[in-house]
């Protein structure tokens, strides 16, 4: 990796600087010593050393093999609200999710009314504003941990 990231540091000036018969020789070598795909080679190839400012005193210099991390969105559905929903699920006998979520928020009131659920108010609302896409994403990871009994 180390090699690949000297070679592309040494062919990134040559290739910006070049016109574009010379840029299509230039990616056949650089596919060629490393590997890559000639789409990936050449947005190495673009992308090496760039510079860019951020502000006026801040400037970064590019590096492609370096990888930021994702920061991704927080969970919406905590543990407890995943664990009524698995029971209200294992209740309604393992129904399909898009026919689980128009009665979920029925179904909760029903069952808190009848003591057989027990949870606050706060997994209620998350239970009744959850939608039927969601269901099936919660609950297929339970299927396997159900069969094994787990």
């Amino acid at each position: 990796m180390k090699e690949r990231k000297r070679i592309a540091e040494a062919t990134a000036g040559r290739y910006r600087k070049a016109g574009k018969k010379e840029k299509g020789v230039i990616l056949t070598e650089f596919g060629e010593l490393t590997g890559f795909a000639r789409s990936y080679a050449a947005m190495v190839l673009r992308n090496q050393g760039r510079v860019v400012w951020v502000s006026r005193k801040l400037r970064m210099r590019g590096d492609v093999g370096k990888k930021l991390p994702r920061r991704g969105r927080g969970a919406t559905y905590d543990e407890p609200v995943v664990k009524v929903l698995v029971q209200v699920w294992r209740i309604m006998d393992y129904i399909c999710g898009k026919r689980l979520a128009p009665v979920l928020g029925e179904m909760v009131e029903r069952l808190l009314r009848h003591n057989e659920l027990r949870c606050d108010a706060a997994t209620s609302k998350k239970l009744a504003q959850m939608r039927p896409g969601q269901q099936p994403a919660r609950l297929s990871r339970r299927v396997n941990l159900d069969s094994l009994n787990v």
